[in-house]
C-alpha cells in the first residue's frame, strides 16, 4: 500500500557562509526537524548564512516511486539526491513536493537540501531552514495525487450535499472509495476509474452536526484507492466541516445562518523561544489561550500557514482568513519574495490553495498585506484580477472567499484593487467605514488589521492620561498609555469600533501574540504589538478585549491593573476591565467609588481611578444589573522575594512532539507574587525530559532562548520542555542566588514505539543581558516623604532613594526631571545628597523625577518616578534653540497623539492643530526651524505654521509640504524658512490634515540654502535598510528618512531641487519635507530610473523662511543618494 512516512528523523546540518558552494562531511552535526538555525543566536536573528541538510535514505525496491515532501522550507532551496540536482523552490512558506525516483539508487541514498537565508527578506522575524514537518511518499502505480482531494458542501435544507473530486494517478483501472464517519454518521461511495483525471463523487448526508467556532463538529473523510480485487492501495485521511457562510455587504459575516462577529487576531508564524521550528502542542497552547480570551478568527500574517495550524483551527473552531503574501512585483526588501513572484507566484498559488480548500475554519484567502504595487500604479488592478483568476482555478467552487489587507484604502488605485475583490480588508482605516460603505455598497468591510497598541507586560508608564509612546526603558506602558500614530487610539476603541458598525464582519487586532522582529518604536529584538508576550505571558489589554468580547453571563470578567507597589505617595492611574454594568474599587477595605460601564454604548469601556499609593490591598468588585457581586479581583503589595515557585500546564508528556510550558514565579515571605521582580534564575532539566526554550517576553533581554538561565521579566519566564525518553520522570529544578530554589516532577508516558528527537536541548550559554553572579535591582524607592507640592516659599525637598533588594550588585542609580512625557526639562533640577536627591523647582508646572538603573547593562532597565507640582515660582518658557519635544505640545485641536521616539502624530483627512506656547525666542529671534517627521507612506503631506491658534487672529508664517520616502519607524529631518522671524515670548502652531509623526522642532541660525548638501552630513538618518558611504548614502530601503536641518530661504524663497542620485527601478517616489518648526509642508517628487549617479532638477512649491528637509524613501527604493541642493530658479 502506498504510505506517507513522517521524515523527521535522522537529518544532520551544518551552517557556511553565503556563497559557499561544497561542504564536507566532518562538519554536520544531528539535528531534529523541524529546525531553525538563527533563533540560537539573539545577537544575529538575520545572519546570512546558508543551511545544509543531510540524510541517509535506504531503498530497497526500485518498482516503486518516491517523492520528498516539504511542509515548509525558509527559503530558496534546493534538493540535490546523489550529488544531483533534483530541483529548486523559492519561497518559505508554501508546502513543495520533489519526485525523486528517477535519481535513486537501490541501498543507501544521499539527500541533500540546500538552504539559502540572505536578510533582509522579510520585515519582521523569518527564521531559517526546514521549520516544518517532512514526509516521505511511497507509491505504486496508482495514487491520489499530493492535495487531490477537493471536498464542498452544499445545504438543501437540513441535509447537505458532500461532493469529494479526487484527482489520481493511476495505468489500471481503479476504484475510489469513499467513507464518511463521525457523530454517527457511517456512510460509503465508490467510483471506479480506469485512468489519471479527476473522479468526482457525491453523497447525501442527513443533517450532519454543523462545524462553527462554538461548536467546531469535524467528520472524518476516508478516501481510498482499491484494485478490482478490493485490495486497498492507498488510504488517505482528512477532517471535514460541514457550514454554510456568506459575507454580506450590510450583515457582514452569516455562519449557519446566524450572524457572527469575527473577534480575530494577526499572527505571524514565530513561537517565540522554539523560533520558526513548527510545534504543533505550542500552537495549541497559543490557540488555548486565545480562545480564552474570546478570539474566534485567525488571519495568518502574512504568509501561507503550518498545516498543523489549519488543522487546529478546524478542531478547536477559529475562523481563517489564510494570507499569501506581503509584497508582489515590487520588494519591500532587498532579498524578499518579490524577486520571485513572477516566475514562481502560480506554483505557489496552487500549493497553497490546493492544500488548505477542505479545511472548515478557512473563510477568506488574502492574497496580500499592504501591497505597494496596488497603490502606485494600475498594475496592481492587473495583479489583483490575476491572483484572483488564480485563486479561483483551485477552489472553484468558492469554500472561501478571496480578499486582500490594505494600509492604501484612501487612495484611487487600491480602491480600484478592492472592487476587483468585493472583499475588502482594512489596515488601520476603521475611519473610512462609513463612507465607503455607502460609496461601495457591494463591498464587504472588514477591520484586516487593528489595534496597534503597543505595551510590555507589567511595565507602566504613568499618567495614563498622557500617551508615553517611548520611553528610556526601551519598554512600552501596559496600562494602554502607548499608542502608535497609525493605530487605535486603546483597546477599547477597537471594542467600539466593531460594536458600532455592524456591517462590518469583524477584526483581526494587530496581533495576538508579541513576535520576532518590528520592535517598534525601538529597535530592539521583538515587537510590543500582542495582547500576550512571546513567552505567552497575558498583558493587561488580554483581559480588556476578553471583558469586551466574552458574554458577562456566562464568563464574567474583573481584572485590576497595574499591579500593587509604587513609590510612597506616587499618584497611580489604576484601571479596571470588566464586562459587568458596573465595578467599585477599594484600597485596604475603603470604597474609592462605584463606577458605571455602558458596554452598549458607552465610549468609557474601562473605568480608571487616581490613587496615592499606599501599601495594602486593592480589590475590585462587578456587580451585575441588579446588583448582585458576580466577580472579584485584586491586587497585593509585596516585598522582595525570597522563593521561587513553579506552575505547569500539565503533568504528563504523551507523545514525542508534547510540550509543558513551566511558569517560574517569585514569591515574598507572605507567598505574595512578586509581580516586579527580575531575579536571574538558572534551570535545570534532567531525567525524561529536556529543556528547549526559555522566555520572559522582555525585547531589550538578548540572553538566548537555548540557554539555562535568564532574568525574571515582570516576575515571570517561561520554561519550555520536551520529552527525552518515551517513559520516565522529569526533574526541574530552578535557583537563583538569595532565594529558595523549587523543584517539580513530570511525567513522560509516550507510545514505547515512538522515536524521540534528543538533539535539540538548551544548554549553558554566554550571558549577554547582565552577568552570571549579579542580584538585580527590583525596585528603586523615591520618598519624599508627603511632600508633593512645591512653592515659592518651599520650592525644594529632599527626597529619599532605596535599593530594592539592599544587597543588588549594581547600585548607580541616573537621575533627571522630565514631563509626564519622559521628556527631560528644566523645569526642575536635581543634586544627589548622601541620603539621596534634593529636587528643586525652576518654574510653574508639573514634573517628575525619574531614577534610573541599567542593572549591569549598557541600557536603561528600570525607571521609577515621583510626580511634583510648582506654583508661585513665575512663568516657565521653553527654549526654541534647544530641542522641544513634540509630545510637550500644550494645545491640540483633532485627533493628535503620542509620536515615537517623544513626538506628536496626527490623523489623515483632519484639520490636525499642535500649539506650543511659552516659547522664548529672546532678541536675536529665528526664521528656521527643523522638524524630524516620520510618515507611514511616500504621499505629500501638507504643513502650515502659525504664531498662534489659526482661529484666534494668527499670521500664517508657513504654508508648505512634507514629502520624503517613508522610513519605517524613522524620522527624517526637514527644515522650513519661516516668511518672519520670530522675536522673544511666541506660541508656535503646527497645522496638517495628513497623518504623520513629528518628533519636535528646533530653530537654527546656520543655513544651508542656496548650496550643495553632501547627504552624508545628515542630521537625522531613521531606516531599515541603507549603506553609509564616504561619498553618498547608497541602497536606501524599507521606509528611510534623511533629515537635513539649517535652511534659511528667506523672503526669497526655494522652488527648485537638484538632487544627485542613481534609481534602479522605473519611479522612485521620494516624499520631501520642508519643517519651520511651526509649519511642515510635504511635496512628491518622481525620480525616474538612471543607470548611474545622475542630477536631476525637480521643481517645488515655493518655501521661504528656516527649514528642515526630510527625505523620505518608499519600501524597496534601492536609491543611491549622493547630494542635493536647494534653490531659487
Amino acid at each position: 500500500m502506498n504510505q506517507t512516512l513522517l521524515f523527521n528523523h535522522d537529518w544532520s546540518f551544518q551552517k557556511t557562509p553565503l556563497h559557499t558552494t561544497t561542504v564536507t562531511q566532518e562538519h554536520f552535526k544531528p539535528v531534529d526537524i523541524p529546525h531553525d538555525w538563527l533563533i540560537y543566536n539573539s545577537q544575529a536573528l538575520y545572519e546570512d548564512s546558508i543551511g545544509w541538510y543531510q540524510k541517509t535514505l535506504t531503498i530497497t525496491d526500485l518498482s516503486k516511486s518516491y517523492a520528498l515532501y516539504f511542509e515548509g522550507v525558509y527559503m530558496d532551496s534546493m534538493l540535490y539526491v546523489n550529488d544531483k540536482l533534483v530541483g529548486e523552490w523559492k519561497y518559505g512558506y508554501s508546502s513543495f513536493e520533489f519526485d525523486m525516483t528517477d535519481f535513486l539508487v537501490e541501498g543507501d541514498n544521499n539527500l541533500l537540501l540546500k538552504v539559502t537565508h540572505q536578510a533582509p527578506n522579510s520585515r519582521w522575524y523569518s527564521g531559517a531552514g526546514i521549520y516544518r514537518d517532512v514526509y516521505l511518499k511511497v507509491r505504486g502505480t496508482a495514487f491520489i495525487e499530493t492535495d487531490g482531494t477537493y471536498v464542498t458542501t452544499e445545504k438543501n435544507g437540513n441535509d447537505y450535499q458532500l461532493t469529494i473530486d479526487t484527482t489520481i494517478e493511476t495505468t489500471h483501472p481503479v476504484t475510489v472509495r469513499c467513507t464518511l464517519t463521525g457523530h454517527g454518521e457511517a456512510s460509503v461511495i465508490e467510483a471506479t476509474d480506469q485512468s489519471t483525471g479527476t473522479t468526482s463523487q457525491t453523497l447525501t448526508v442527513l443533517s450532519p452536526k454543523e462545524w462553527s467556532h462554538r461548536d467546531p463538529a469535524l467528520y472524518t473523510l476516508t478516501t481510498e484507492l482499491l484494485t478490482d480485487q478490493q485490495v486497498v492501495l492507498e488510504r488517505y485521511r482528512e477532517r471535514i466541516g460541514f457550514r454554510t457562510f456568506q459575507l454580506e455587504p450590510n450583515r457582514g459575516f452569516i455562519v449557519n445562518g446566524q450572524q457572527v462577529k469575527i473577534n480575530g487576531t494577526c499572527e505571524h508564524h514565530d513561537l517565540g523561544a522554539l523560533g520558526a521550528a513548527f510545534n504543533k502542542e505550542a500552537m495549541r497552547y497559543r490557540l488555548e489561550l486565545l480562545k480564552d480570551m474570546g478570539v474566534n478568527g485567525i488571519r495568518t500574517a502574512h504568509n501561507m500557514p503550518a498545516k498543523g495550524l489549519m488543522d487546529l483551527c478546524d478542531e478547536m473552531g477559529f475562523y481563517v482568513v489564510s494570507e499569501a503574501f506581503d509584497m508582489w512585483e515590487r520588494t519591500k526588501t532587498p532579498y524578499d519574495y518579490g524577486r520571485f513572484f513572477n516566475d514562481w507566484v502560480h506554483r505557489d498559488v496552487a500549493s497553497w490553495i490546493k492544500r488548505d480548500r477542505n479545511h472548515p475554519s478557512v473563510v477568506m484567502w488574502s492574497i496580500g498585506n499592504e501591497i505597494y504595487d496596488t497603490h502606485a500604479s494600475n498594475r496592481g488592478v492587473e495583479l489583483t484580477e490575476m491572483l484572483r483568476a488564480l485563486v479561483e482555478t483551485y477552489d472553484p467552487k468558492g469554500n472561501a472567499r478571496v480578499t486582500i489587507g490594505s494600509n492604501y484604502m484612501p487612495w484611487e488605485h487600491a480602491k480600484a484593487c478592492a472592487d476587483v475583490v468585493k472583499v475588502a480588508g482594512y489596515n488601520y482605516a476603521e475611519k473610512y467605514y462609513d463612507q465607503h460603505h455607502k460609496k461601495y455598497p457591494d463591498w464587504i468591510i472588514y477591520g484586516s488589521e487593528t489595534a496597534s497598541v503597543v505595551q510590555s507586560r507589567g511595565i507602566y508608564h504613568f499618567p495614563y492620561d498622557t500617551n508615553i509612546l517611548s520611553d528610556d526603558d526601551q519598554q512600552c506602558s501596559a496600562l494602554g498609555n502607548s499608542t502608535t500614530s497609525w493605530g487605535a487610539k486603546s483597546p477599547e476603541a477597537c471594542i467600539i469600533a466593531e460594536r458600532d458598525t455592524p456591517y462590518s464582519v469583524g477584526q483581526f487586532l494587530w496581533t495576538g501574540f508579541d513576535y520576532i522582529g518590528e520592535p517598534t518604536p525601538y529597535h530592539t529584538k521583538n515587537a510590543y504589538f500582542g495582547q500576550l508576550d512571546t513567552a505567552t505571558f497575558k498583558k493587561d489589554s488580554y483581559y480588556i478585549y476578553q471583558a469586551g468580547w466574552m458574554d458577562v453571563k456566562t464568563n464574567p470578567i474583573v481584572h485590576i491593573f497595574p499591579y500593587w507597589d509604587f513609590n510612597p505617595g506616587q499618584l497611580i492611574d489604576v484601571r479596571v476591565a470588566s464586562n459587568a454594568p458596573r465595578v467599585e474599587l477599594f484600597i485596604n477595605g475603603e470604597s474609592l467609588g462605584q463606577k458605571a460601564i455602558d458596554h452598549q454604548h458607552g465610549t468609557v469601556l474601562v473605568p480608571t481611578y487616581q490613587v496615592r499609593y499606599e501599601p495594602g490591598e486593592l480589590k475590585a468588585v462587578a456587580y451585575d444589573e441588579t446588583g448582585h457581586v458576580i466577580a472579584t479581583d485584586n491586587q497585593q503589595s509585596f516585598n522582595d522575594p525570597v522563593l521561587l515557585v513553579i506552575e505547569t500546564n500539565k503533568q504528563t508528556l504523551t507523545h514525542s512532539e508534547d510540550l509543558v510550558f513551566v511558569t517560574i514565579k517569585a514569591l515574598d515571605e507572605f507567598g505574595r507574587e512578586v509581580k516586579n521582580a527580575t531575579n536571574r534564575i538558572y534551570v535545570d532539566v534532567s531525567g525524561a525530559g529536556r529543556l528547549v526554550g526559555l522566555d520572559n517576553g522582555d525585547s531589550t533581554d538578548y540572553d538566548t532562548y537555548k540557554g539555562k538561565s535568564k532574568r525574571l521579566f515582570s516576575g515571570k519566564l517561561m520554561a519550555i520542555i520536551q520529552p527525552k525518553q518515551t517513559r520516565g520522570k522529569v526533574m526541574i529544578n530552578v535557583s537563583s542566588i538569595g532565594l529558595t530554589k523549587a523543584t517539580e516532577t513530570i511525567d513522560v508516558m509516550c507510545p514505547r514505539d515512538q522515536t524521540i528527537g534528543v538533539v535539540a536541548e538548551n544548554s549553558d550559554q554566554m550571558i549577554v543581558t547582565g552577568k552570571r553572579d549579579e542580584v538585580t535591582v527590583r525596585k528603586i524607592t523615591l520618598d519624599s516623604h508627603g511632600i508633593h507640592q512645591l512653592t515659592h516659599a518651599q520650592p525644594s525637598v529632599d527626597v529619599s532613594v532605596t535599593l530594592s533588594p539592599e544587597y543588588a550588585t549594581d547600585k548607580a542609580i541616573a537621575y533627571k526631571i522630565v514631563t509626564d512625557e519622559g521628556a527631560e526639562t528644566t523645569r526642575g533640577a536635581v543634586e544627589e545628597t548622601p541620603q539621596g536627591v534634593r529636587v528643586t523647582a525652576k518654574g510653574d508646572g508639573n514634573f517628575r523625577l525619574r531614577a534610573m538603573s541599567k542593572d549591569h547593562t549598557n541600557a536603561v532597565r528600570l525607571i521609577s518616578e515621583l510626580d511634583f507640582t510648582a506654583t508661585g515660582l513665575g512663568q516657565f518658557y521653553k527654549d526654541p534653540y534647544q530641542f522641544i519635544a513634540g509630545s510637550l505640545y500644550d494645545d491640540a485641536t483633532g485627533d493628535v497623539g503620542s509620536g515615537n521616539d517623544r513626538g506628536f502624530a496626527t490623523s489623515n483627512d483632519e484639520r490636525c492643530l499642535v500649539g506650543f506656547h511659552d516659547l522664548d525666542f529672546k532678541d536675536r529671534g529665528a526664521d528656521t526651524v527643523t522638524l524630524p517627521i516620520f510618515t507611514l507612506n511616500d504621499d505629500v503631506y501638507t504643513l502650515k505654521i502659525w504664531d498662534c491658534h489659526p482661529d484666534e487672529g494668527a499670521t500664517l508664517l508657513l504654508d508648505d509640504t512634507y514629502q520624503k520616502p517613508s522610513i519605517w519607524n524613522v524620522y527624517q529631518s526637514e527644515t522650513y524658512r519661516l516668511n518672519k522671524r520670530l522675536t522673544n515670548i511666541q506660541s508656535l502652531y503646527i497645522e496638517t490634515a495628513n497623518k504623520m509623526h513629528v518628533k519636535g522642532f528646533q530653530f537654527e541660525p546656520f543655513n544651508r540654502a542656496n548650496r550643495t548638501v553632501d547627504v552624508t552630513t545628515v542630521d537625522t538618518l531613521y531606516g531599515d535598510h541603507y549603506t553609509l558611504e564616504e561619498d553618498k548614502i547608497s541602497q536606501i530601503g524599507n521606509n528611510v528618512s534623511l533629515t537635513f536641518n539649517d535652511f534659511d530661504f528667506g523672503e526669497a524663497g526655494a522652488n527648485r531641487l537638484v538632487i544627485n542620485g542613481h534609481s534602479p527601478i522605473d519611479k522612485n517616489t521620494v516624499h520631501v519635507r520642508f519643517s519651520d518648526g511651526e509649519v511642515e509642508m510635504n511635496q512628491l517628487i518622481e525620480f525616474t530610473e538612471t543607470d548611474t549617479l545622475t542630477e536631476k532638477v525637480f521643481e517645488l512649491e515655493s518655501v521661504y523662511g528656516k527649514q528642515s528637509v526630510t527625505f523620505i524613501f518608499l519600501p524597496g527604493s534601492q536609491f543611491d543618494f549622493a547630494s542635493f541642493k536647494l534653490t531659487r530658479k
